[in-house]
């Protein structure tokens, strides 16, 4: 070796050296990054056994099961993508802004959703399957959701007639009849409609459980107007939609109205329910009908308010909803609240181009309050937002309910049949709607000033708890 090569192998070796010391350094490093990285054992089965797997398990409504690492690992970039966005699970109201807290929530936190990201980023490893929790029991059947989300089975179940609709065929509203099986005058605490089997989810679109009523005036909802055109060629304060008594309205991947503690619907003998059910052909035959579960006051707990479902409205007139071929289209609607009024819940309902519906109340002396915004709506997931007792909005008479409606008539909509077709006001699913479904239960004056002091009362025990 020649002294001209000497210094090169000293280099050489210095690199080396050094080189050894920055792996004696990173595979420690490295190797406590993998282990804090999360595992599908540890960390992400707790988070779908509580939010996903009621839908995400064999033969249940979604595409795929989540129950087990050899089911969720193929899916992995598509779960990542779809919490980031929040398209799932399907809580689509916006959370900055309005109500913030709700009885039903089944979003992930913000917490969840960094851990479902670092799992799949860290490549989706299984864990130790010692980690996993206990499995939850799989739906089997037809569930109620109220049975799962805790109520307990529903004390009543008022069932329809089946329809068989045909593999091809035009949309059809059945509406049938059925007798409410009581001798004595019951309230109930909840109501949850559901199509009496599995497969009757596929073709059931919306069914609307209206109570023909036996002697009972006071369960026909007053405290509203607006000037909505019923279809009759003029407008008119009592819109139907608003003034014929209901039970309960389910939609596509709507769960139950649970309402207010103290507040209810009064069911008497006699009365009956009046069903209008959308069914849809989806290629093949299915025969089905919807149910209602009442869960029931025990007797000697009945409430002193009744709750009385509204379909605000998005629309001024029903023929001003008139969306042009590849558009994006708004409409507005207004009603006026005629008594003090607190709002419990809130579901928007469109068709296949419904995109985003904003509630906000325009109070008697001209200021403005966003009560919910849903900027992102899936047609498949008429999701129902049940406030929290804390934060539900209360108005004094006289308040508007402004209700604005936005439509995608573009092929940016995954869920449009046609973009090149004109869409008007119509049942049919291939044409739209603007509601805003609300339970709503009205106070007098008293009551109104003293709901009012105990938020106040709270939210300043909250303010000094927080300076602490």
């Amino acid at each position: 070796m020649t002294a001209r090569q000497l210094p090169g192998l000293r280099s050489m070796r210095r690199f080396l050296v050094a080189l050894s010391a920055v792996a004696a350094v990173a595979t420690p490093a490295l190797a406590a990054e993998s282990a804090s990285a999360p595992t599908f054992s540890k960390d992400i089965s707790p988070i779908l056994q509580q939010k996903c797997q009621q839908c995400h398990q064999p033969n249940s409504i979604a595409p795929m099961s989540l129950i087990t690492f050899q089911d969720a690992r193929p899916w992995a970039r598509a779960i990542r993508q779809r919490v980031i966005t929040r398209q799932m699970p399907p809580w689509h109201i916006d959370q900055s802004v309005g109500v913030r807290h709700f009885k039903n929530d089944m979003s992930l936190s913000d917490q969840q959703i960094d851990t479902i990201v670092r799992w799949v980023d860290a490549g989706a490893a299984e864990g130790n399957p010692k980690d996993l929790p206990p499995p939850v029991p799989l739906v089997t059947d037809n569930e109620w959701q109220g049975v799962r989300d805790g109520f307990g089975p529903p004390d009543l179940v008022i069932r329809s007639s089946e329809y068989t609709m045909p593999a091809k065929h035009q949309d059809v509203w059945y509406r049938p009849m059925s007798d409410i099986p009581l001798t004595e005058p019951r309230w109930a605490r909840m109501v949850e409609i559901r199509p009496t089997n599995l497969k009757g989810r596929r073709i059931v679109h919306h069914s609307i459980a209206y109570l023909v009523l036996n002697n009972d005036p006071d369960a026909v909802n007053t405290g509203t107007a607006n000037t909505v055109n019923n279809g009759g060629g003029s407008a008119g304060l009592d819109d139907l939609s608003v003034r014929r008594p209901q039970l309960m309205e389910w939609a596509i991947g709507k769960g139950y109205d649970l309402f207010r503690e103290g507040t209810g619907k009064l069911l008497l003998p006699g009365e009956k329910i009046s069903w209008d059910q959308h069914l849809h052909a989806v290629g093949e035959d299915i025969t089905a009908g919807s149910e209602i579960g009442v869960w029931l006051y025990p007797k000697g707990q009945e409430p002193k308010k009744r709750s009385y479902l509204i379909a605000f409205t998005g629309l001024r007139q029903r023929e001003y909803l008139d969306i042009p071929p590849n558009s994006m289209s708004h409409t507005e609607g207004f009603t006026v609240l005629k008594q003090n009024t607190l709002i419990t819940n809130f579901q928007p309902h469109f068709h296949l181009r419904g995109k985003a519906m904003q509630v906000e109340a325009i109070l008697p002396d001209g200021s403005t309050q966003i009560v919910s915004y849903v900027g992102r709506f899936n047609f498949n997931w008429m999701t129902n937002y049940i406030y929290d007792d804390t934060e539900a909005p209360v108005f004094p008479k006289g308040t508007v309910i402004h209700v604005t409606a936005w439509h995608d008539n573009t092929r940016n909509n995954p869920t449009n049949p046609d973009p090149d077709q004109w869409v008007g006001y119509g049942d049919r699913t291939v044409d739209e709607m603007a509601h805003a479904w609300m339970n709503v239960v009205y106070l007098t004056d008293d009551e109104y000033r003293e709901l009012l002091a105990e938020r106040k009362v709270k939210a300043e025990q909250t303010k000094l708890s927080l300076a602490r």
